[in-house]
């Protein structure tokens, strides 16, 4: 099962309580303080790791709650500090606190971590008050208490490439026709629920990720149909890749369908649209007299989009489309992150 959006409760632990204590010693009168700190309480520590896919993990196990440090001791003896809470996230996990909606780590990287609960201080021991004008002070202080938030984790997919559409627009078979990945595939609209990642290699030791997500349709960022759910995957990607249907059988006008498509991600996110992107008319293997694909070529040359015509079926035009994809992701990679954003 594929999740996305979960909330999570995490405490850290509270700190130990300092003691008040006086040294005991045969034949050492007036000993003096030595009551020992307290320990301090266990961080909540989240880390990404790309062997996870899904926050699937954290929607059964939705509390954590870091050790306690335990008080101190005679003999200047601090207390042993709480162990630590670690959860494990995919890489592309926002993690935001839920009250206050601030985000609090943002992981991009496998092996990246953050605390995102901080455990409490050890109180002090009364052998920290003693001074020369009080000597057997009786003053210790109690550890304070870590912190604890309610959390939201919202996972968003790391790919090069997103895969944009209208339900059987043929994203899941493109990306199962150029990669290993293998979604669902039927000829009904909605087949695919969840999104699917795919690498796609190309010259001799170069890839790129592919995200395909479910079909948009018009109305998709007022909550119809499914792709708004999970528009939020394609948010990181460099580049898109519009798929329109140019079949015999196909309904809508492909030049409409490109510019709803456009709309839908404009108002879903005004900067989608500012990525750079290429229009991929699918399931050229069944277009009829033609009709709808020298419209949608026309279209695009009169505008200066770049536009590639495919059959995954047949594997018509992949090799062009691939070459052209990589170039672009490669050229994209050079650029500042402020750049592509």
């Amino acid at each position: 099962m594929f999740v996305d959006e979960v909330r999570v409760t995490v405490r850290a632990g509270r700190g130990g309580n300092g003691i008040c204590s006086f040294r005991r010693e045969m034949f050492v009168p007036r000993g003096g303080p030595d009551g020992g700190d307290g320990g301090h309480g266990g961080d909540v520590i989240m880390t990404a790791s790309h062997r996870l896919t899904t926050l699937l993990d954290l929607r059964y196990q939705n509390h954590y709650e870091a050790q306690d440090g335990k008080p101190g001791g005679g003999s200047n003896c601090t207390g042993r500090s709480g162990d630590d809470v670690t959860i494990g996230v995919p890489v592309g996990t926002i993690v935001y606190d839920d009250e206050s909606t601030n985000i609090l780590a943002d992981f991009t990287e496998d092996g990246q971590t953050a605390v995102i609960a901080q455990g409490g201080r050890g109180g002090k021991g009364n052998s920290n008050f003693a001074t020369s004008v009080n000597r057997v002070p009786t003053k210790c202080t109690p550890g304070s208490p870590g912190e604890e938030r309610t959390l939201r984790l919202e996972l968003k997919l790391l790919a090069d490439v997103g895969l944009v559409g209208f339900p059987n627009a043929g994203k899941s078979t493109l990306i199962s026709a150029i990669s290993a990945a293998r979604p669902k595939i039927a000829d009904y609209p909605f087949t695919t629920l969840v999104p699917n990642l795919g690498v796609v290699r190309w010259g001799s030791d170069r890839s790129f990720v592919v995200a395909d997500i479910p079909g948009l349709i018009e109305g998709a960022h007022e909550g119809k149909g499914l792709g708004v759910q999970f528009l939020r995957h394609i948010e990181r990607t460099a580049f898109l890749l519009h798929l329109i249907d140019i079949s015999e059988w196909a309904t809508d006008d492909p030049r409409h369908s490109f510019e709803t498509l456009r709309q839908e991600l404009a108002a879903y996110d005004q900067g989608l649209t500012a990525r750079p992107f290429a229009v991929v008319p699918t399931k050229i293997d069944v277009v009829g007299a033609g009709e709808r694909l020298e419209q949608i070529q026309v279209y695009c040359r009169d505008r200066g989009y770049p536009c590639f015509p495919i059959s995954a079926a047949t594997n018509t035009g992949l090799d062009q489309l691939i070459r052209y994809v990589g170039k672009q992701v490669d050229l994209l990679r050079m650029l500042p992150c402020e750049t592509q954003s």
